[in-house]
C-alpha cells in the first residue's frame, strides 16, 4: 500500500533542537520520550524512523507500580521535604555553574 507524501518542515533552534512536525509524528507514530533514528542518505536526504524500544526492566516496573499503589492507598504518607533537606541540596549545588543555553552533549541528550 503506497503512503500520500507528507512534507514538513521545522526549525533549528540555537542549542540544535527541533520540533518534530504534527504531521511527522502521526505517520511515525511518535510519542513523547520515543527515540528517533536518522538515516542519512549519500546524496544527502534523510530518513527519519521511529527507533525500536528496548524492553523495559521489569523489575524497575514492578518497583514503580508499587510506588504509584501505595501512594494512591497510602495518600497521608506524602510529605513535604524538610527546610534542612532544601538548605542541604542548595548547598551541594551553590557553586555549580552551567550555562543553560549551552548544547547538550551526546552523552545528555
Amino acid at each position: 500500500m503506497a503512503r500520500d507524501l507528507i512534507q514538513a518542515q521545522s526549525t533549528l533552534t540555537h542549542r540544535y533542537q527541533t520540533t518534530i512536525p504534527d504531521s511527522v509524528r502521526k505517520a511515525l507514530g511518535l510519542n513523547k520520550r520515543d527515540k528517533i533514528n536518522y538515516a542519512i542518505q549519500p546524496n544527502g536526504q534523510v530518513i527519519i524512523s521511529k527507533a525500536e524500544q528496548l524492553e523495559d526492566d521489569p523489575v524497575l516496573g514492578q518497583f514503580l507500580d508499587f510506588i504509584v499503589e501505595d501512594i494512591k492507598k497510602n495518600p497521608q504518607h506524602i510529605q513535604a521535604i524538610s527546610s534542612s533537606i532544601v538548605n542541604r541540596v542548595q548547598s551541594l549545588v551553590a557553586d555549580v555553574e552551567f550555562d543553560i543555553d549551552a548544547p547538550l552533549s551526546d552523552e545528555d541528550e
